[in-house]
């Protein structure tokens, strides 16, 4: 018999609502079970890759050097054009896009700024025009190096027009090596970039026999012992990667000799970070001293950005080979700076007599043909591009690809 209405009624909400409570129990342990997924390999990865994108990347800095600017007669020419005006921008054109790149970009300025007024020379005795400087600066040069044997060719007159003439016209630019006062001569250059402090000191084994002037030492930095090992502890103070920029070694020999390994020592000795060298105008290798007390990079010898020697003979081809240093800098989680990347850009001097012509290349780009007109070649027949790029091999080794 079936049920009255009110029966089935009362039957059938008893099961209404019985089923109601069991989906509703189920619905509340399925949100359980979301609430704690399981772990996913996939998302995990997601959200920590997330994570690191967030977290602050480590600073750099990126810095390129280059060795002497050699003024002999037939660069320091190039620069009068047929109007009267001097200009050398032709020397960094083909390097240009290399120097600027760089956040902090050094030269090795070999001569003496000292102004036309004081007579334009090349050898013995050096001066260059203030219009080298101007060039320097447009091709994004942001330290000139001073200390060298040639800073006293034009005496206590050519220092002081050379510092006059970078105050006056270029006070950002950093100037190193010569010094007007005790004061600076004693206080050591220190540049922030991307917030590593970097100290660069910069010092000459001496000025080819020429005297210092009476109560002015401090003029040229000399690599002496008391002073280099007081003005490194003061940049370790203030810094946090230390440069040295030694004019020293032997000219025209393509490895460093028992001088350069002495001083090596006591940079090391004393914490240096980077050495970079000058002088001997010809490339030298490249070398990372590790030890207890750390790495120390050094390159023994950038050799001649530009020149134009007039001796003939055999071997005069390498002082056309120069080469750029490209180093970068980095700064641990822990704040310490270190050497991150380095490297080294070859460079060929192309020598051409008349206003303009003159200029540096860098060697991948140097051609043959180039080789062929280049005026150096009557000097010493041997010159050639596989020449350069030999002798970039022989001194570099790996660096050098």
């Amino acid at each position: 018999m079936r049920p009255s209405g009110m029966f089935w009624k009362e039957q059938h909400m008893k099961k209404s609502f019985i089923w109601v409570l069991i989906i509703l129990l189920l619905t509340g342990c399925a949100k359980t079970v979301q609430s704690n997924p399981p772990y996913d390999e996939t998302t995990a990865r997601e959200e920590t890759t997330t994570l690191e994108t967030e977290a602050p990347q480590p600073t750099s800095v990126t810095l390129s050097m280059v060795g002497d600017v050699l003024l002999h007669e037939t660069v320091s020419d190039s620069g009068r054009m047929a109007d009267g005006s001097y200009l050398y921008d032709h020397l960094f054109q083909n390097v240009r896009d290399e120097i600027a790149a760089a956040d902090l970009a050094i030269v090795n300025q070999e001569v003496i700024l000292g102004g036309r007024e004081l007579g334009l020379s090349g050898y013995p005795n050096f001066n260059g025009a203030f219009e080298v400087g101007d060039a320097l600066v447009r091709a994004g040069f942001d330290i000139v190096l001073h200390a060298t044997n040639h800073a006293l060719d034009k005496k206590e007159a050519g220092i002081r027009n050379c510092l006059s003439f970078w105050k006056t016209s270029y006070p950002d630019i950093g100037v190193l090596g010569i010094y007007d006062s005790a004061a600076a001569g004693d206080t050591v250059y220190v540049r922030e970039i991307n917030g590593i402090r970097i100290a660069i000191l910069n010092y000459t084994y001496g000025t080819n026999g020429m005297t210092l002037p009476n109560g002015s030492a401090y003029t040229i930095n000399l690599l002496e012992e008391a002073k280099v090992r007081a003005d490194i502890a003061q940049a370790k103070d203030a810094a946090d990667f230390v440069i040295v920029a030694p004019h020293w070694g032997t000219e025209y020999t393509l490895k460093p000799d028992a001088s350069q390994d002495k001083w090596t020592q006591l940079f090391y000795e004393c914490g240096v970070n980077l050495v970079i060298g000058t002088h001997p105008h010809v490339i030298e290798p490249v070398k990372m001293i590790t030890g207890d007390n750390g790495n120390m990079l050094v390159y023994y010898s950038l050799g001649n950005f530009i020149n134009a020697t007039a001796e003939t003979g055999k071997g005069i081809a390498n002082r056309m080979v120069g080469a750029m240093a490209q180093v970068t800098i980095s700064m641990d989680a822990q704040g310490k700076a270190y050497i991150l990347d380095y490297g080294v850009l070859p460079l060929v001097t192309h020598v051409r007599t008349g206003a303009g012509q003159i200029t540096t290349y860098k060697l991948s780009d140097y051609t043959q043909n180039l080789a062929e007109e280049n005026e150096i070649c009557s000097s010493d027949p041997d010159f050639s591009l596989a020449y350069c790029q030999d002798l970039c091999r022989q001194v570099f080794g790996e660096l050098y690809n």
